[in-house]
């Protein structure tokens, strides 16, 4: 039998009262872990958004060429109260650092050319909490119209998932951006194919309210005849919207965007819908 010397029990009931600590420790952490958890789920349950949204340890700053072409060019974000704004900027900052833009055609990328784009984005996911779009790594801009060698014919804008790709033709994007009003405006109608994409393939919180809101729409729209009928005679949404639900929710979006009060009047179920998928509660929504 082998006999501990006073310095080796004395090294061991350290050892032990050291780890003792610790694993507790690590139970209370993974306990806390799992109670915020199960209140995150229940609070989305009954409140249809995230715990929170904006939380930045890191903010990320835009130059001051791009801060000034956001003021100046941003209607959405010039009605923004000034938290708001900084939470924005960061925002848009963050995806101008995060994704790749790439000129086609020897087209030119300048900082309008990225502000204007970010920004778009960065409208539509300003309820998530992740708001980067991961379903997108590169943004490529052609000058005008282009010819898609995917399916043979001229585009003004498209994304591919596949290859995690969005496409715009700067002509027809700069035509929406600066028409407010008209219900036409390609940046939101495609990234809100992004938005509607990029929730699909998640299951982080904001998606899982996107995607629960989408089947709450979908199903009042099949469950309201009348609802439907109203749609198509009012007119206020145009017919695109008809091709597939894809299509459907971009058109919604653009006419959420640009013409809120008039979409809120006519269809006020659908304007709810809409405004929780995205938890929009800001800038008069």
């Amino acid at each position: 039998m082998e006999f501990k010397t006073e310095q080796e029990i004395f090294e061991s009931e350290m050892i032990s009262n050291y780890l003792v600590p610790i694993g507790v420790f690590i139970i209370a952490l993974f306990i806390l872990y799992r109670l915020l958890l199960i209140f995150q789920f229940y609070y989305v349950s009954i409140y249809k958004k995230p715990v929170f949204s904006h939380v930045y340890l890191r903010p990320q700053k835009l130059s001051p060429l791009q801060d000034a072409i956001l003021r100046k060019e941003s209607t959405f974000f010039n009605r923004l109260d000034a938290k708001e704004q900084l939470y924005f900027k960061h925002r848009v900052a963050s995806f101008i650092k995060d994704k790749e833009f790439i000129g086609n055609e020897k087209l030119v990328v300048t900082e309008q050319m990225k502000v204007n784009i970010a920004a778009t984005a960065i409208m539509l996911t300003f309820g998530f909490k992740n708001y980067l779009l991961e379903l997108i790594e590169t943004v490529i801009i052609y000058p005008k119209t282009y010819y898609s060698e995917i399916n043979g014919t001229f585009h003004k804008g498209e994304i591919n998932p596949q290859h995690k790709v969005i496409v715009f033709s700067w002509e027809d994007f700069k035509h929406g951006y600066k028409i407010g009003d008209d219900n036409l405006n390609l940046g939101i109608h495609e990234f809100g194919h992004a938005v509607h994409l990029n929730a699909s393939k998640n299951n982080d919180v904001s998606s899982l309210i996107f995607n629960s809101g989408f089947k709450n729409l979908t199903d009042y729209l099949q469950n309201n005849e009348n609802v439907r009928q109203r749609l198509i005679a009012s007119k206020y949404f145009r017919t695109y919207a008809y091709t597939n639900q894809y299509e459907f929710f971009a058109v919604l979006l653009e006419n959420f965007i640009e013409t809120p009060l008039e979409f809120k009047t006519q269809f006020p179920n659908l304007y709810k819908y809409i405004k929780q998928m995205l938890n929009f509660k800001f800038a008069g929504y």
